[in-house]
């Protein structure tokens, strides 16, 4: 898989705000995202000084919303030398869309982030994972809009995506404007199902000893985490079900310190410099 005989261990980032629930309809219309209090700035903040401490670089993918609202934030994360990836403009569902919206949409995103940063944009990841066997159509128009590199596959079933036949590692998708570079999250089977340990509500909830041992024994580890997954003090969205607020909201107060923890294994990278790393020749070809 690689050249490098070390583990590929990548650092990323969902850079959205502590309200941007899939499952929560009282905040999937962007023109209220206003009237929500904003907290993506010192949980960024509480994430850039972590990555510093640890001395590790990272990729946010960030919705084009945050480039365009908060654009001195984005200009900081990418001074701090970390790679920033585009995660939708508005954080809607691959699968839940169509080919021209969704190209509408990832260029929105690419000329905010671009536009915040003066740097390309070259790497995506869907929000929840969302790109599905019925979304195949998606990897075309990220290879034509210039991404080189794609995070948006979960090798199991998942809420909001599910890619079913997908290795545990990177892989090679042909598509007719060039070969897209697949990163996809890591999972480990539980009790039959598979899950991604190293991020979002199972690495909250996962005790760390188990966190670290698994990342520790995977020669090919994605990470991905969120502001608000260390954010004790957030709001508690009104009206979720019992099994969406315990998801969502489980291990806040413990997880930087796990964190902190993992990242002491070291190896991590972003997906830009994982990507020099690999060996792409060695790498499967994605049957899609």
């Amino acid at each position: 898989m690689s050249s490098d005989p070390r583990p590929t261990r990548i650092l990323t980032v969902d850079l959205e705000d502590w309200f941007h629930l899939l499952e929560y309809g009282g905040s999937s219309d962007p023109a209220q995202w206003e009237n929500y209090p904003e907290r993506i700035r010192r949980n960024t903040d509480l994430l850039l000084d972590t990555f510093a401490e640890a001395g590790v670089q990272a990729t946010f993918f960030s919705l084009g919303w945050a480039a365009r609202t908060y654009p001195d934030l984005l200009k900081k994360i990418s001074d701090f030398g970390h790679e920033i990836g585009s995660h939708s403009d508005t954080h809607d569902l691959v699968h839940q869309s169509n080919p021209a919206a969704f190209r509408a949409d990832l260029r929105r995103s690419i000329d905010a982030i671009e536009g915040a940063i003066g740097k390309k944009v070259t790497a995506y990841r869907a929000p929840g994972f969302s790109i599905t066997r019925s979304s195949l159509w998606a990897f075309e128009i990220l290879a034509e809009c210039g991404i080189t590199t794609d995070c948006s596959l979960f090798p199991s079933a998942h809420a909001h995506g599910g890619f079913g036949g997908l290795g545990q590692g990177p892989a090679r998708i042909e598509t007719r404007s060039g070969v897209l570079k697949e990163l996809p999250v890591s999972t480990r089977e539980l009790a039959s199902r598979g899950i991604a340990f190293a991020g979002g509500g199972y690495f909250r909830l996962l005790p760390s000893f188990l966190v670290n041992h698994w990342s520790k024994r995977t020669p090919y580890l994605m990470t991905y985490f969120h502001p608000r997954d260390f954010d004790p003090e957030q709001p508690v969205l009104p009206g979720l079900s019992k099994r969406r607020r315990f998801r969502s909201y489980v291990g806040l107060a413990g997880a930087r310190s796990k964190l902190v923890n993992l990242l002491s294994i070291g190896g991590f990278h972003s997906v830009s410099e994982a990507e020099r790393r690999i060996s792409w020749d060695n790498t499967p070809w994605l049957i899609l």
